[in-house]
Protein backbone atom coordinates (compact mmCIF):
# COMPACT_ATOMS: atom_id res chain seq x y z
CA UNK A 1 0.00 0.00 0.00
CA UNK A 2 2.87 2.35 0.76
CA UNK A 3 4.13 2.06 -2.80
CA UNK A 4 0.91 3.29 -4.41
CA UNK A 5 1.16 6.64 -6.15
CA UNK A 6 -0.93 9.40 -4.70
CA UNK A 7 -3.06 11.80 -6.72
CA UNK A 8 -1.90 15.38 -6.77
CA UNK A 9 -3.73 18.65 -6.37
CA UNK A 10 -5.84 20.23 -3.67
CA UNK A 11 -8.93 18.37 -4.87
CA UNK A 12 -7.21 15.14 -3.88
CA UNK A 13 -6.77 16.39 -0.30
CA UNK A 14 -3.38 18.08 -0.06
CA UNK A 15 -2.05 20.99 1.94
CA UNK A 16 1.12 22.74 0.78
CA UNK A 17 1.53 19.90 -1.70
CA UNK A 18 1.41 17.19 1.00
CA UNK A 19 -1.41 14.77 1.89
CA UNK A 20 -3.68 16.10 4.63
CA UNK A 21 -2.88 12.93 6.57
CA UNK A 22 0.64 14.25 7.16
CA UNK A 23 -0.74 17.16 9.19
CA UNK A 24 -2.99 14.84 11.17
CA UNK A 25 0.10 12.84 12.12
CA UNK A 26 2.01 16.08 12.76
CA UNK A 27 -0.52 17.37 15.29
CA UNK A 28 -1.07 13.96 16.90
CA UNK A 29 2.67 13.50 17.44
CA UNK A 30 3.12 17.11 18.53
CA UNK A 31 0.56 16.66 21.32
CA UNK A 32 2.03 13.28 22.29
CA UNK A 33 5.48 14.84 22.65
CA UNK A 34 3.90 17.81 24.49
CA UNK A 35 2.50 15.42 27.10
CA UNK A 36 5.58 13.17 27.33
CA UNK A 37 8.15 15.94 27.71
CA UNK A 38 5.84 17.98 29.92
CA UNK A 39 5.63 15.04 32.31
CA UNK A 40 9.35 14.29 31.97
CA UNK A 41 10.27 17.86 32.98
CA UNK A 42 8.49 17.36 36.30
CA UNK A 43 9.16 13.69 37.05
CA UNK A 44 12.46 13.93 38.96
CA UNK A 45 11.07 16.78 41.08
CA UNK A 46 7.87 14.84 41.74
CA UNK A 47 9.93 11.87 42.94
CA UNK A 48 12.17 13.92 45.24
CA UNK A 49 9.84 16.70 46.43
CA UNK A 50 6.47 14.93 46.61
CA UNK A 51 7.23 11.24 47.17
CA UNK A 52 10.40 12.22 49.08
CA UNK A 53 12.70 9.70 47.44
CA UNK A 54 16.40 10.37 47.86
CA UNK A 55 18.31 11.64 44.84
CA UNK A 56 19.89 8.21 44.41
CA UNK A 57 16.56 6.36 44.53
CA UNK A 58 14.91 8.88 42.20
CA UNK A 59 17.76 8.58 39.68
CA UNK A 60 17.40 4.80 39.53
CA UNK A 61 13.60 5.01 39.12
CA UNK A 62 13.96 7.63 36.40
CA UNK A 63 16.57 5.54 34.55
CA UNK A 64 14.46 2.37 34.71
CA UNK A 65 11.41 4.27 33.47
CA UNK A 66 13.16 5.83 30.45
CA UNK A 67 14.87 2.51 29.66
CA UNK A 68 11.52 0.72 29.51
CA UNK A 69 10.15 3.49 27.27
CA UNK A 70 12.82 2.53 24.72
CA UNK A 71 12.25 -1.24 25.04
CA UNK A 72 8.47 -1.43 24.52
CA UNK A 73 8.48 -0.06 20.92
CA UNK A 74 9.91 -3.43 19.84
CA UNK A 75 6.70 -5.11 21.06
CA UNK A 76 4.39 -2.38 19.73
CA UNK A 77 6.04 -2.42 16.33
CA UNK A 78 5.92 -6.20 16.06
CA UNK A 79 2.22 -6.37 16.97
CA UNK A 80 1.40 -3.63 14.47
CA UNK A 81 3.35 -5.31 11.65
CA UNK A 82 1.85 -8.75 12.25
CA UNK A 83 -1.71 -8.10 13.42
CA UNK A 84 -3.08 -4.67 14.33
CA UNK A 85 -1.68 -2.38 11.66
CA UNK A 86 -0.09 0.95 12.56
CA UNK A 87 -3.30 3.01 12.82
CA UNK A 88 -4.99 0.82 15.43
CA UNK A 89 -1.71 0.43 17.34
CA UNK A 90 -1.21 4.23 17.46
CA UNK A 91 -4.80 4.75 18.62
CA UNK A 92 -4.42 2.12 21.35
CA UNK A 93 -1.12 3.64 22.46
CA UNK A 94 -2.74 7.09 22.60
CA UNK A 95 -5.53 5.76 24.84
CA UNK A 96 -2.98 4.22 27.23
CA UNK A 97 -0.93 7.42 27.27
CA UNK A 98 -3.98 9.57 27.99
CA UNK A 99 -4.94 7.33 30.92
CA UNK A 100 -1.35 7.32 32.20
CA UNK A 101 -0.94 11.09 32.13
CA UNK A 102 -4.25 11.64 33.90
CA UNK A 103 -3.38 9.06 36.56
CA UNK A 104 -0.21 11.08 37.18
CA UNK A 105 -2.48 13.87 38.44
CA UNK A 106 -3.52 11.75 41.46
CA UNK A 107 -1.04 13.05 44.00
CA UNK A 108 -2.05 11.58 47.31
CA UNK A 109 -0.32 12.78 50.44
CA UNK A 110 3.42 13.37 50.36
CA UNK A 111 5.12 10.80 52.55
CA UNK A 112 8.53 9.24 53.05
CA UNK A 113 7.03 5.82 53.86
CA UNK A 114 5.71 5.22 50.36
CA UNK A 115 5.18 1.50 50.93
CA UNK A 116 2.29 2.43 53.26
CA UNK A 117 0.71 4.92 50.86
CA UNK A 118 -1.76 3.23 48.47
CA UNK A 119 -1.64 6.15 46.00
CA UNK A 120 1.97 5.24 45.16
CA UNK A 121 0.58 2.22 43.31
CA UNK A 122 -1.52 4.56 41.18
CA UNK A 123 1.72 6.41 40.37
CA UNK A 124 3.40 3.13 39.32
CA UNK A 125 0.34 2.34 37.18
CA UNK A 126 0.57 5.75 35.53
CA UNK A 127 4.22 5.17 34.61
CA UNK A 128 3.42 1.66 33.30
CA UNK A 129 0.60 3.00 31.11
CA UNK A 130 2.88 5.69 29.69
CA UNK A 131 5.66 3.15 29.04
CA UNK A 132 3.42 0.75 27.11
CA UNK A 133 1.48 3.54 25.41
CA UNK A 134 4.74 5.00 24.12
CA UNK A 135 5.66 1.53 22.85
CA UNK A 136 2.56 1.30 20.70
CA UNK A 137 2.56 4.91 19.50
CA UNK A 138 6.27 5.73 19.17
CA UNK A 139 6.99 2.61 17.13
CA UNK A 140 4.30 3.18 14.54
CA UNK A 141 3.35 6.81 13.92
CA UNK A 142 6.65 7.56 12.13
CA UNK A 143 6.05 4.54 9.89
CA UNK A 144 2.69 5.98 8.87
CA UNK A 145 4.38 9.15 7.61
CA UNK A 146 6.39 7.05 5.16
CA UNK A 147 3.28 5.10 4.12
CA UNK A 148 1.66 8.28 2.80
CA UNK A 149 4.26 8.49 0.02
CA UNK A 150 5.70 6.19 -2.66
CA UNK A 151 9.32 5.25 -1.94
CA UNK A 152 10.64 7.45 -4.76
CA UNK A 153 8.38 10.45 -4.01
CA UNK A 154 10.51 13.60 -3.88
CA UNK A 155 8.20 15.03 -1.18
CA UNK A 156 9.36 12.54 1.44
CA UNK A 157 12.28 14.65 2.71
CA UNK A 158 10.00 17.62 3.26
CA UNK A 159 7.35 15.42 4.90
CA UNK A 160 9.74 14.06 7.52
CA UNK A 161 11.10 17.54 8.14
CA UNK A 162 7.56 18.81 8.84
CA UNK A 163 6.79 15.79 11.04
CA UNK A 164 9.94 16.07 13.15
CA UNK A 165 9.40 19.78 13.57
CA UNK A 166 6.14 18.78 15.26
CA UNK A 167 8.08 16.49 17.62
CA UNK A 168 10.45 19.21 18.73
CA UNK A 169 7.76 21.88 18.87
CA UNK A 170 5.66 19.69 21.16
CA UNK A 171 8.68 18.86 23.31
CA UNK A 172 9.62 22.51 23.73
CA UNK A 173 6.13 23.81 24.51
CA UNK A 174 5.30 20.87 26.79
CA UNK A 175 8.42 21.36 28.90
CA UNK A 176 7.77 25.09 29.21
CA UNK A 177 4.05 25.01 30.02
CA UNK A 178 3.71 21.80 32.04
CA UNK A 179 6.94 22.51 33.88
CA UNK A 180 5.96 26.07 34.79
CA UNK A 181 2.39 25.20 35.81
CA UNK A 182 3.43 22.08 37.72
CA UNK A 183 6.10 23.85 39.77
CA UNK A 184 4.09 27.04 40.24
CA UNK A 185 0.55 25.82 40.89
CA UNK A 186 0.90 22.15 41.81
CA UNK A 187 1.89 18.75 40.43
CA UNK A 188 -1.69 17.77 39.57
CA UNK A 189 -2.07 20.83 37.32
CA UNK A 190 1.17 20.20 35.44
CA UNK A 191 0.50 16.50 34.92
CA UNK A 192 -3.17 17.23 34.19
CA UNK A 193 -2.15 19.65 31.43
CA UNK A 194 0.07 16.91 29.96
CA UNK A 195 -2.97 14.62 30.01
CA UNK A 196 -5.10 17.23 28.24
CA UNK A 197 -2.39 17.53 25.58
CA UNK A 198 -2.38 13.78 25.02
CA UNK A 199 -6.18 13.73 24.84
CA UNK A 200 -6.00 16.45 22.19
CA UNK A 201 -3.58 14.28 20.21
CA UNK A 202 -5.93 11.30 20.45
CA UNK A 203 -8.90 13.40 19.27
CA UNK A 204 -6.95 14.79 16.30
CA UNK A 205 -5.81 11.32 15.29
CA UNK A 206 -9.28 9.81 15.62
CA UNK A 207 -11.07 12.57 13.71
CA UNK A 208 -8.39 12.54 11.02
CA UNK A 209 -8.82 8.88 10.11
CA UNK A 210 -10.53 9.75 6.86
CA UNK A 211 -7.54 11.67 5.45
CA UNK A 212 -4.97 8.97 6.23
CA UNK A 213 -5.74 7.42 2.82
CA UNK A 214 -6.25 3.96 4.29
CA UNK A 215 -2.63 3.79 5.43
CA UNK A 216 -1.61 1.78 8.47
CA UNK A 217 -4.50 -0.68 8.31
CA UNK A 218 -4.07 -4.31 9.44
CA UNK A 219 -1.96 -6.43 7.06
CA UNK A 220 -4.90 -8.82 6.63
CA UNK A 221 -8.54 -9.08 7.67
CA UNK A 222 -8.67 -8.74 11.43
CA UNK A 223 -11.38 -10.46 13.44
CA UNK A 224 -12.67 -8.50 16.42
CA UNK A 225 -11.76 -11.35 18.77
CA UNK A 226 -8.14 -11.28 17.61
CA UNK A 227 -8.00 -7.50 17.76
CA UNK A 228 -9.21 -7.48 21.36
CA UNK A 229 -6.77 -10.25 22.24
CA UNK A 230 -3.97 -7.89 21.12
CA UNK A 231 -5.33 -5.19 23.39
CA UNK A 232 -5.47 -7.70 26.22
CA UNK A 233 -1.80 -8.49 25.63
CA UNK A 234 -1.12 -4.76 25.77
CA UNK A 235 -2.81 -4.46 29.16
CA UNK A 236 -0.90 -7.54 30.28
CA UNK A 237 2.30 -5.73 29.33
CA UNK A 238 1.13 -2.79 31.46
CA UNK A 239 0.90 -5.18 34.42
CA UNK A 240 4.43 -6.45 33.74
CA UNK A 241 5.81 -2.90 33.56
CA UNK A 242 3.89 -2.01 36.75
CA UNK A 243 5.96 -4.65 38.52
CA UNK A 244 9.26 -3.86 36.79
CA UNK A 245 9.15 -0.13 37.53
CA UNK A 246 8.89 -0.94 41.24
CA UNK A 247 11.88 -3.31 41.15
CA UNK A 248 14.37 -1.34 39.11
CA UNK A 249 17.27 -3.78 39.63
CA UNK A 250 15.30 -6.38 37.68
CA UNK A 251 15.25 -3.99 34.72
CA UNK A 252 19.05 -3.85 34.87
CA UNK A 253 19.36 -7.64 34.89
CA UNK A 254 16.93 -7.94 31.98
CA UNK A 255 18.85 -5.35 29.98
CA UNK A 256 22.16 -7.08 30.68
CA UNK A 257 20.95 -10.61 30.02
CA UNK A 258 18.87 -9.87 26.96
CA UNK A 259 21.52 -7.49 25.62
CA UNK A 260 24.18 -10.22 25.69
CA UNK A 261 21.82 -12.66 23.98
CA UNK A 262 20.93 -10.09 21.32
CA UNK A 263 24.57 -9.18 20.71
CA UNK A 264 25.53 -12.86 20.50
CA UNK A 265 22.73 -13.59 18.03
CA UNK A 266 23.68 -10.67 15.78
CA UNK A 267 27.36 -11.67 15.78
CA UNK A 268 26.48 -15.33 15.16
CA UNK A 269 24.23 -14.39 12.25
CA UNK A 270 26.86 -12.08 10.77
CA UNK A 271 29.67 -14.63 11.01
CA UNK A 272 27.73 -17.72 9.88
CA UNK A 273 25.23 -16.41 7.35
CA UNK A 274 26.59 -13.24 5.74
CA UNK A 275 29.20 -12.70 3.04
CA UNK A 276 32.38 -10.94 4.08
CA UNK A 277 31.41 -7.34 3.24
CA UNK A 278 27.97 -7.57 4.85
CA UNK A 279 29.59 -9.16 7.92
CA UNK A 280 32.04 -6.27 8.17
CA UNK A 281 29.19 -3.77 7.91
CA UNK A 282 27.38 -5.47 10.80
CA UNK A 283 30.54 -5.26 12.91
CA UNK A 284 30.78 -1.54 12.06
CA UNK A 285 27.13 -1.08 13.07
CA UNK A 286 27.74 -2.90 16.37
CA UNK A 287 30.68 -0.61 17.09
CA UNK A 288 28.49 2.46 16.56
CA UNK A 289 25.69 0.91 18.63
CA UNK A 290 28.05 0.19 21.53
CA UNK A 291 29.59 3.67 21.55
CA UNK A 292 26.11 5.25 21.47
CA UNK A 293 25.46 3.82 24.95
CA UNK A 294 28.18 6.11 26.32
CA UNK A 295 26.56 9.13 24.70
CA UNK A 296 23.03 8.43 25.97
CA UNK A 297 24.26 7.64 29.49
CA UNK A 298 25.57 11.20 29.74
CA UNK A 299 23.03 12.99 27.56
CA UNK A 300 20.10 11.63 29.59
CA UNK A 301 21.29 13.37 32.76
CA UNK A 302 19.18 16.24 31.43
CA UNK A 303 15.93 15.02 32.94
CA UNK A 304 17.39 13.71 36.20
CA UNK A 305 20.60 14.93 37.88
CA UNK A 306 21.06 18.00 35.67
CA UNK A 307 17.45 18.99 36.31
CA UNK A 308 18.08 18.77 40.07
CA UNK A 309 21.38 20.66 39.73
CA UNK A 310 19.59 23.46 37.87
CA UNK A 311 16.96 23.62 40.61
CA UNK A 312 19.37 23.72 43.54
CA UNK A 313 22.63 25.28 42.40
CA UNK A 314 21.91 27.64 39.49
CA UNK A 315 20.98 31.33 39.54
CA UNK A 316 17.75 30.97 37.52
CA UNK A 317 16.31 34.39 38.29
CA UNK A 318 13.14 32.82 39.68
CA UNK A 319 12.39 30.78 36.52
CA UNK A 320 11.21 27.21 37.37
CA UNK A 321 13.99 24.70 36.79
CA UNK A 322 11.79 22.32 34.79
CA UNK A 323 11.29 24.88 32.01
CA UNK A 324 14.99 24.57 31.13
CA UNK A 325 14.13 21.12 29.75
CA UNK A 326 12.83 22.92 26.66
CA UNK A 327 16.28 24.24 25.69
CA UNK A 328 17.39 21.06 23.90
CA UNK A 329 14.28 20.95 21.69
CA UNK A 330 14.56 24.67 20.87
CA UNK A 331 18.23 24.24 19.95
CA UNK A 332 17.31 21.32 17.67
CA UNK A 333 14.68 23.40 15.87
CA UNK A 334 17.26 26.14 15.31
CA UNK A 335 20.34 24.01 14.55
CA UNK A 336 19.10 20.92 12.70
CA UNK A 337 18.65 22.76 9.36
CA UNK A 338 22.13 24.25 9.75
CA UNK A 339 23.71 20.83 10.37
CA UNK A 340 21.83 19.23 7.48
CA UNK A 341 23.03 22.01 5.18
CA UNK A 342 26.58 21.77 6.54
CA UNK A 343 26.83 18.00 5.94
CA UNK A 344 25.47 18.44 2.40
CA UNK A 345 27.87 21.30 1.65
CA UNK A 346 30.85 19.32 2.98
CA UNK A 347 29.74 16.16 1.16
CA UNK A 348 29.57 17.98 -2.17
CA UNK A 349 33.18 19.03 -1.66
CA UNK A 350 34.38 15.62 -0.56
CA UNK A 351 35.32 16.30 3.05
CA UNK A 352 32.20 15.41 5.03
CA UNK A 353 33.21 13.51 8.20
CA UNK A 354 32.46 9.80 8.17
CA UNK A 355 29.69 8.41 10.39
CA UNK A 356 32.19 6.96 12.92
CA UNK A 357 34.04 10.29 13.08
CA UNK A 358 30.74 12.10 13.70
CA UNK A 359 30.04 9.64 16.52
CA UNK A 360 33.39 10.48 18.10
CA UNK A 361 32.65 14.19 17.78
CA UNK A 362 29.25 13.67 19.41
CA UNK A 363 30.71 11.84 22.41
CA UNK A 364 33.47 14.44 22.83
CA UNK A 365 30.89 17.24 22.85
CA UNK A 366 28.65 15.59 25.45
CA UNK A 367 31.71 15.20 27.68
CA UNK A 368 32.84 18.78 27.07
CA UNK A 369 29.39 19.99 28.08
CA UNK A 370 29.88 18.60 31.59
CA UNK A 371 33.43 19.90 31.81
CA UNK A 372 32.27 23.41 30.84
CA UNK A 373 29.60 23.27 33.56
CA UNK A 374 32.14 22.07 36.13
CA UNK A 375 34.54 24.86 35.13
CA UNK A 376 31.79 27.49 35.26
CA UNK A 377 30.50 26.37 38.66
CA UNK A 378 33.99 26.13 40.14
CA UNK A 379 35.14 29.47 38.76
CA UNK A 380 32.51 31.41 40.72
CA UNK A 381 32.93 29.34 43.88
CA UNK A 382 31.15 26.35 45.36
CA UNK A 383 29.12 28.53 47.75
CA UNK A 384 27.89 30.80 44.94
CA UNK A 385 24.99 29.90 42.59
CA UNK A 386 26.24 28.91 39.14
CA UNK A 387 25.47 31.50 36.42
CA UNK A 388 22.61 30.29 34.23
CA UNK A 389 24.68 30.84 31.06
CA UNK A 390 26.52 27.59 31.81
CA UNK A 391 23.22 25.65 31.68
CA UNK A 392 22.61 27.10 28.21
CA UNK A 393 26.18 26.15 27.25
CA UNK A 394 25.93 22.53 28.42
CA UNK A 395 22.65 22.06 26.54
CA UNK A 396 24.19 23.69 23.45
CA UNK A 397 27.13 21.27 23.45
CA UNK A 398 24.84 18.32 24.16
CA UNK A 399 22.54 19.31 21.30
CA UNK A 400 25.37 19.72 18.79
CA UNK A 401 26.66 16.36 19.97
CA UNK A 402 23.21 14.85 19.49
CA UNK A 403 23.05 16.22 15.95
CA UNK A 404 26.39 14.52 15.23
CA UNK A 405 25.25 11.16 16.58
CA UNK A 406 21.52 10.48 16.78
CA UNK A 407 20.34 11.17 13.21
CA UNK A 408 23.60 9.88 11.77
CA UNK A 409 23.15 6.65 13.73
CA UNK A 410 19.61 6.13 12.42
CA UNK A 411 20.79 6.58 8.87
CA UNK A 412 23.86 4.36 9.38
CA UNK A 413 21.79 1.47 10.78
CA UNK A 414 19.60 1.51 7.68
CA UNK A 415 22.58 1.75 5.34
CA UNK A 416 24.71 -0.96 6.93
CA UNK A 417 22.11 -3.67 7.59
CA UNK A 418 21.12 -6.04 4.76
CA UNK A 419 17.37 -5.97 4.07
CA UNK A 420 16.62 -9.21 5.96
CA UNK A 421 18.38 -7.87 9.10
CA UNK A 422 17.18 -4.26 8.97
CA UNK A 423 14.58 -4.56 11.73
CA UNK A 424 16.95 -6.58 13.93
CA UNK A 425 19.73 -4.00 13.68
CA UNK A 426 17.34 -1.08 14.23
CA UNK A 427 15.93 -2.90 17.26
CA UNK A 428 19.48 -3.34 18.56
CA UNK A 429 20.09 0.39 18.09
CA UNK A 430 17.06 1.29 20.22
CA UNK A 431 17.96 -1.39 22.76
CA UNK A 432 21.30 0.40 23.15
CA UNK A 433 19.35 3.61 23.78
CA UNK A 434 17.43 1.80 26.53
CA UNK A 435 20.71 0.56 28.03
CA UNK A 436 22.13 4.09 27.91
CA UNK A 437 19.06 5.43 29.69
CA UNK A 438 19.40 2.85 32.45
CA UNK A 439 23.12 3.66 32.78
CA UNK A 440 22.11 7.32 33.01
CA UNK A 441 20.02 6.41 36.05
CA UNK A 442 23.06 4.82 37.69
CA UNK A 443 25.14 7.94 37.04
CA UNK A 444 22.36 10.15 38.39
CA UNK A 445 22.19 7.92 41.47
CA UNK A 446 25.91 8.48 42.04
CA UNK A 447 25.32 12.25 42.23
CA UNK A 448 23.08 11.80 45.27
CA UNK A 449 24.62 13.07 48.49
CA UNK A 450 22.07 12.78 51.24
CA UNK A 451 22.79 14.10 54.71
CA UNK A 452 25.34 16.73 53.68
CA UNK A 453 25.12 20.47 53.23
CA UNK A 454 24.21 22.21 49.99
CA UNK A 455 27.80 23.13 49.13
CA UNK A 456 29.04 19.60 49.83
CA UNK A 457 26.21 18.17 47.75
CA UNK A 458 27.14 20.47 44.89
CA UNK A 459 30.75 19.35 45.17
CA UNK A 460 29.69 15.69 44.88
CA UNK A 461 27.66 16.37 41.74
CA UNK A 462 30.48 18.34 40.12
CA UNK A 463 32.94 15.57 40.98
CA UNK A 464 30.76 13.00 39.17
CA UNK A 465 30.27 15.34 36.22
CA UNK A 466 34.02 15.96 35.94
CA UNK A 467 34.72 12.21 35.97
CA UNK A 468 32.12 11.25 33.36
CA UNK A 469 33.03 14.28 31.25
CA UNK A 470 36.71 13.32 31.14
CA UNK A 471 35.92 9.69 30.35
CA UNK A 472 33.57 10.76 27.55
CA UNK A 473 36.19 13.02 25.97
CA UNK A 474 38.79 10.23 26.13
CA UNK A 475 36.38 7.68 24.65
CA UNK A 476 35.25 10.13 21.97
CA UNK A 477 38.83 10.85 20.94
CA UNK A 478 39.46 7.10 20.82
CA UNK A 479 36.45 6.65 18.52
CA UNK A 480 37.77 9.41 16.27
CA UNK A 481 41.19 7.73 16.11
CA UNK A 482 39.77 4.36 15.02
CA UNK A 483 37.09 5.91 12.76
CA UNK A 484 39.10 5.28 9.54
CA UNK A 485 39.16 1.56 10.36
CA UNK A 486 35.42 1.51 11.10
CA UNK A 487 34.73 3.42 7.89
CA UNK A 488 36.74 0.79 6.01
CA UNK A 489 34.54 -1.94 7.52
CA UNK A 490 31.46 -0.13 6.16
CA UNK A 491 32.56 -0.79 2.53
CA UNK A 492 30.69 2.28 1.31
CA UNK A 493 32.26 2.01 -2.14
CA UNK A 494 30.43 -1.27 -2.83
CA UNK A 495 27.16 -0.46 -1.02
CA UNK A 496 24.12 -1.06 -3.24
CA UNK A 497 20.42 -0.31 -2.86
CA UNK A 498 17.90 -3.10 -2.56
CA UNK A 499 15.58 -3.53 -5.52
CA UNK A 500 12.93 -1.30 -3.96
CA UNK A 501 15.52 1.00 -2.44
CA UNK A 502 16.24 1.52 1.19
CA UNK A 503 13.54 3.64 2.74
CA UNK A 504 16.00 5.42 4.96
CA UNK A 505 18.19 6.29 2.01
CA UNK A 506 15.26 7.83 0.14
CA UNK A 507 14.13 9.73 3.20
CA UNK A 508 17.44 10.84 4.56
CA UNK A 509 19.88 10.61 1.65
CA UNK A 510 23.53 10.42 2.65
CA UNK A 511 23.17 13.01 5.37
CA UNK A 512 21.52 12.79 8.77
CA UNK A 513 18.00 11.66 9.43
CA UNK A 514 15.63 14.05 11.15
CA UNK A 515 16.13 14.21 14.88
CA UNK A 516 13.75 13.28 17.64
CA UNK A 517 14.83 14.22 21.17
CA UNK A 518 16.20 11.10 22.85
CA UNK A 519 14.46 11.31 26.17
Amino acid sequence: MASQALPHGDSAGTIMGHPKGLFVLFFAEMWERFSYYGMRALLIFYLTKHWLYSDSEAGIIYGAYTALVYITPAVGGYMADKVLGQRKAVAFGAVLLTLGHFFMAFEGEAAAGNENNPVIYVFWLALALIIVGSGFLKANISVMVGQLYPRTDVRRDGAYTIFYMGINLGAAIGSLLCGYIGETYGWAYGFGLAGIGMLAGLVVFTLGKGVLLGRGEPPKALAKSREWSMYAIGFGLVAVCWVLIQYQSVVGFLLGGFGLLLLGYVIFTAVIKLPAEDRDRIFAALFLITTSIVFWALFEQAGSSLNLFTDRHVDRGGVPASTFQSINAIYIILLAPIFATLWTWMGQRGFEPSSPLKFGLGIVQVGLGFLVLVWGASSVGIDVPTPVIFIFLIYLLHTTGELCLSPVGLSAMNRLAPAHMASLIMGTWFFASATGNFAAGLIASATGAEGVGEAAGKQVVLGVYETVGLYAVIIGVGVMIVSPLIKKLMHLDTLQDDDAGSEAEHVFGDGPAPVTPQS
